[in-house]
């Protein structure tokens, strides 16, 4: 989970430089959402597994 959770930020990087870099003409703001929304969930997972240790 940790993994995924740097991979989607990464994502998330990847996402908001195409949008201030216009190289894409789409709306980026529904993708950045989404993206931020996994980013939390995978955090809480890691942290809560971390606890349960």
């Amino acid at each position: 989970m940790a993994i995924a959770s740097k991979e989607a930020r990464e994502t998330g990087y990847w996402l908001r430089l195409i949008e201030k870099g216009k190289i894409i003409r789409a709306d980026m703001k529904p993708y950045l959402n989404e993206i931020e929304q996994i980013i939390k969930i995978l955090t809480k997972i890691v942290k809560t597994s971390q606890q349960n240790l």
